[in-house]
C-alpha cells in the first residue's frame, strides 16, 4: 500500500490526532473509509463494463457488412425525424396569402356558361 510500514501510517495518525482532534478524528475516519469503499466499487464496476465489452467484441466482431447497415439505419432515422419535424412546422404554421391561394376565386360551375360552349346540338 504505496510503500508505506507500520512506522509511517502511525505516526500519520499521531499528526492527524493532533492536528484534527479526538473528536472529529473518528467521523473522518468513517468519512474516510466510506468514500473508498464507494471508490473501489466504482473502479470494479468500471473494469466489470470494460471486460464485458471487449468479450463481447471478441465474440461477435462487427463485420463491415454490419456496420454499413447500422449506419444507414441512424441516417434514416435522422431523416425520418428530420421531416417530422418539418411536418410538425408546417401544421403549425399559419397560412400565407399570395397569389397561389385560391379561397377568395370563384367557384367553378359544370353548367355551359351563356356563351353556348356546353354539349347541346343546334
Amino acid at each position: 500500500m504505496f510503500g508505506l510500514g507500520m512506522p509511517e501510517i502511525l505516526l500519520i495518525l499521531a499528526i492527524a490526532l493532533i492536528v484534527i482532534g479526538p473528536k472529529k478524528l473518528p467521523e473522518l475516519a468513517k468519512t474516510l473509509g466510506r468514500a473508498m469503499g464507494e471508490f473501489k466499487r466504482s473502479a470494479q464496476d468500471f473494469k466489470r463494463s470494460i471486460d464485458m465489452e471487449t468479450t463481447l467484441q471478441d465474440i461477435h466482431p462487427a463485420s463491415p457488412d454490419t456496420k454499413e447497415v447500422n449506419r444507414k439505419s441512424r441516417q434514416e432515422k435522422k431523416d425520418k425525424d428530420k421531416n417530422q419535424q418539418k411536418s410538425e412546422q408546417d401544421k403549425t404554421a399559419p397560412p400565407e396569402d399570395g397569389p397561389g391561394d385560391d379561397s377568395e376565386a370563384e367557384p367553378e360551375n359544370d353548367a355551359p356558361s351563356k356563351g353556348g360552349t356546353g354539349d347541346k346540338k343546334s
